[in-house]
């Protein structure tokens, strides 16, 4: 990440979480980029020299391949340095302040620095063991061909970005057209060959302690799916998954193949019971006995009631808040209350008159006398995340209570409804109306109703800004704050340089993640293929003596008991398909396109009208803090834009900035979208991306990034936490532009090297530990009214993850040397390290001192100023 500012010479800081550390004695070391490039073609024109003129033996076909690999990273390599250098040059015009290093731009570049120096290391390893009797040919070719695939994919990818470039206005990172580009990477990402990244390269650009764990995920994945459709005994579906994970953890060739079929073709209902897989007995219990210990954790049963709330701008006036009734109509609410210590009015008999057992032991210590402590001033409000489409706030339960004994606060979590049953906007008014509630019933959550925060990753993020939102138009009181970790902010199929990332991210395939979007919209096809997956998975359930059934057992009861609750009827597809009236009239949405042939839709979106819009119509015009979406004008709608670039910045984006090339022209039959002579590696069958075609995408509380910025200036403090390889990172980077455009307090913090989701994996590594206890900060200071926008204490500049192994001294400098070669080396990328062999590569970062906070990320406010957040 950036080099903050420093500390005064010899001072000791203290960091934000209490541990202490010291300042570096030498500027940060970084990486350079010529360098890199030199040491691949010295490493493979070395190699491939020997090779070629050592005797062939009984290895010669291995040897023909290790030295066809050599040669073709040679010519990726040398069409990619340029392009990486071009980038490097002008990729800081994106970023959300100079403090902030970090954009989809900068994160592919550093995803193809990263993988040339996994081939450096590579390369360095076959020279000094080629000569050994244990070295084997095949395999380190066959190492060398999954690098060389992955360079030329990543080659492809910067090509794309570069038309991105092209088309995009100056520091916009969308496209926004519906045609064009956006259809252009559609149809290539369903061609194109994403297997190598699932094989032998399967998360290389992440920190290495995270490996194992994606390629433990990836077994589990393709096993699963392999016996998902199997109808067997319980035991029979669990041994053969067991049976089965071998070869695909021995053949990395044939995991990274099932694998790509699967992110291709199977439906949102498998995605769905695989996520939902940590929610087992077995697994659950686990992650239980391994996490904080907690007086109360409860599941409760919220009736779906109307009541009243004051507004804000005149308590003696009242709004009614109402229950939701989109899609499935009204039902309970469910909700976990956890809290590390029991509470006043967390055991009233009120409260346990909603709970609902789980089925394991009690999770409320009320026989034991506990000592019960006085309300909180202080309550955390919680959406999960899953894609809309998966989890509940079991699977987060494990960071929750971590969260609940460090802020010592009670946490409400909600486990809204889950899409394709029940799309949008159900989860957004059941989101909302729990928020309600809790400010209703506060004196039932061991809070005292002073202060109170959102807090949410992925969907969830999502949810909280829409949340906010809908509070402010209602005229009821806002949260002090919210803090989003990764949100997800555009819920279009907008093409961006960090969404190109999909291509080779095993957390958020593009294929998958249109699928989730589409689910959450309405618009998911063939909800019948459901009820095939139920009688597979039920079949689990026979054999319950047996332990390898407990693996899958939990998974099959909640999917069961979920799917029983939310049992389509006749008419689930037309009350699926329901959109309220004041949602397709909106200015943000598109017109509507005249239907082929007769549609009943007209009569569907009267079946059950959500109240998500059709509230905002009917409660006090007069006390809103956002005017009524009805009212919005689409020039209110200012997607954020930069001031027009001066001549030299625009040359320098011209340079890089690649047209259309001939043969692309709208109505070409085979449009061409590569330059003449390179083409990228295409898979043996397309994937399957259904078209994402509804109008209600673009509604802002769907897609907030697309909200006016009358709606987005209501918002409270907002401090986002975002990954530097996600490819949603750019929702973050432009959401955080938006919310300064319109002058509100606003602070974007980048973390480096971890995936989508480091939330729900911060008990597997250190990395994603100390993550994890950003966002435990950023909550922190929401609870402590920190102004979003005071400048930052002093520290001793950012940190980046610490690492144990250095980058070989002849691919780095010092930074104050490369200044003047350009800005490529600045920001996200520090220096790379090189592991030993058999341990991976890590992220690009600096070098730490001895005794140094590990912590790597970077913050600022809205104001520019630089904060860190370190350990």
């Amino acid at each position: 990440m950036a080099s903050g500012k420093k500390s005064g010479s010899g001072k000791h800081e203290q960091g934000v979480n209490g541990r202490r550390s010291s300042k570096r004695k030498e500027g940060p070391i970084v990486m350079d980029t010529k360098a890199v490039f030199a040491a691949v073609y010295d490493v493979c024109e070395e190699n491939a020299a020997f090779f070629s003129s050592s005797p062939k033996g009984s290895a010669g076909g291995a040897v023909r391949r290790l030295v066809d690999a050599m040669r073709t990273i040679q010519e990726h390599a040398r069409n990619l340095e340029p392009v990486v250098s071009g980038f490097a040059a002008i990729y800081h015009h994106f970023d959300f302040d100079p403090h902030i290093p970090a954009n989809g731009y900068r994160s592919l570049v550093k995803v193809v620095r990263c993988c040339l120096l996994h081939i450096v290391h590579k390369g360095r390893y076959i020279s000094s063991s080629r000569r050994s009797i244990f070295f084997r040919v095949a395999h380190n070719a066959s190492e060398m061909e999954a690098y060389s695939n992955a360079l030329c994919q990543l080659r492809a990818l910067l090509y794309l970005a570069q038309r991105l470039l092209h088309d995009n206005s100056h520091g916009n990172l969308f496209f926004q057209e519906e045609n064009g580009l956006n259809q252009s990477f559609i149809r290539e990402y369903a061609s194109m060959h994403k297997g190598c990244f699932y094989g032998r390269c399967l998360g290389f650009q992440f920190t290495p302690s995270i490996r194992p764990h994606l390629q433990t995920m990836a077994i589990g994945l393709v096993s699963f799916s392999e016996n998902y459709r199997k109808h067997q005994s319980g035991l029979g579906v669990a041994a053969s998954s067991l049976f089965t994970s071998g070869k695909y953890a021995i053949d990395p060739e044939l995991r990274g193949a099932e694998y790509e079929r699967i992110t291709q073709n199977l439906d949102v209902h498998f995605w769905k019971s695989f996520w939902n897989i940590t929610e087992t007995e077995i697994l659950a219990s686990l992650a239980s006995m391994t996490s904080v210990q907690v007086k109360v954790n409860r599941m409760l049963l919220v009736p779906g009631v109307a009541f009243d709330l004051p507004l804000v701008a005149d308590p003696k006036v009242s709004v009614t808040i109402a229950p939701p009734t989109a899609h499935i109509g009204p039902a309970p609410i469910q909700m976990r209350l956890i809290s590390y210590e029991l509470r006043e009015g967390q055991d009233s008999e009120e409260l346990l008159a909603m709970c609902r057992s789980e089925g394991g032991s009690m999770s409320l210590s009320l026989g034991l006398k506990t000592k019960r402590s006085p309300p909180s001033p202080w309550l955390l409000v919680h959406y999960h995340g899953g894609g809309f489409v998966a989890q509940t706030s079991k699977s987060h339960e494990p960071y929750l209570k971590s969260w609940s004994q460090d802020l010592n606060v009670p946490i409400l979590s909600v486990d809204y409804s889950l899409a394709p049953e029940a799309p949008f906007p159900r989860a957004l008014e059941e989101c909302f109306y729990a928020y309600c509630w809790a400010l209703k019933n506060s004196h039932l959550l061991g809070w005292t109703g002073e202060r109170v925060c959102l807090a949410g990753d992925s969907a969830g993020g999502n949810l909280c800004v829409t949340v906010s939102m809908r509070a402010a138009c209602h005229g009821v009181r806002l949260p002090d704050g919210l803090v989003a970790a990764y949100p997800a902010t555009l819920l279009t199929a907008y093409a961006s340089p960090s969404r190109l990332l999909t291509l080779m991210d095993p957390l958020l395939p593009f294929s998958v993640l249109s699928r989730c979007l589409n689910a959450y919209a309405g618009v998911e096809p063939n909800p019948e293929k459901q009820v095939e997956k139920v009688s597979t998975l039920s079949m689990v359930r026979r054999d319950t003596a047996l332990l390898l059934r407990d693996f899958r057992q939990g998974a099959s009861n909640w999917i069961q008991s979920l799917l029983d609750q939310h049992r389509p009827t006749a008419n689930a597809d037309a009350v699926r398909k329901s959109v309220s009236e004041a949602t397709l009239s909106s200015p943000h949405s598109d017109p509507p396109v005249p239907p082929k042939e007769p549609s009943d839709f007209s009569a569907r979106k009267d079946s059950l009208k959500s109240r998500t819009c059709q509230d905002l119509g009917t409660h006090l015009n007069s006390t809103h803090t956002a005017p009524l979406l009805s009212e919005c004008t689409p020039e209110d709608v200012s997607f954020f834009l930069p001031p027009p670039p001066d001549a030299s910045t625009s040359s320098a984006l011209s340079s890089m900035a690649i047209p259309p090339p001939g043969g692309s022209e709208e109505g070409s039959e085979n449009p061409c979208e590569f330059p003449v002579g390179f083409e990228p590696l295409r898979s043996e069958q397309l994937a399957d991306i259904p078209p994402q075609d509804s109008p209600i995408v673009k509604n802002p509380y769907m897609s907030p990034l697309l909200a006016p910025d009358s709606m987005l200036q209501a918002l409270p403090p907002v401090h986002i936490v975002a990954c530097a390889l996600d490819p949603i990172l750019d929702d973050s980077v432009m959401f955080a532009k938006r919310l300064r455009s319109v002058e509100r307090p606003v602070t974007l913090c980048i973390v480096d090297d971890l995936p989508h989701g480091f939330l729900s994996l911060s008990q597997l590594s250190r990395e994603t530990r100390e993550a994890t206890n950003i966002c435990v900060e950023r909550i922190r200071e929401v609870f402590q009214g920190k102004d979003a926008t005071a400048p930052p204490l002093p520290t001793n500049g950012h940190r980046k993850l610490e690492r144990t192994n250095a980058v070989p001294a002849d691919l780095l400098q010092n930074d104050q040397d490369i200044a003047q070669d350009g800005a490529d080396h600045g920001g996200v990328f520090g220096g790379q390290t090189i592991p030993e062999e058999g341990a991976g590569l890590t992220g690009e970062g600096e070098k730490m001192a001895e005794g140094e906070g590990p912590a790597g990320l970077v913050a600022a406010s809205n104001l520019g100023d630089t904060k860190e957040i370190g350990a």
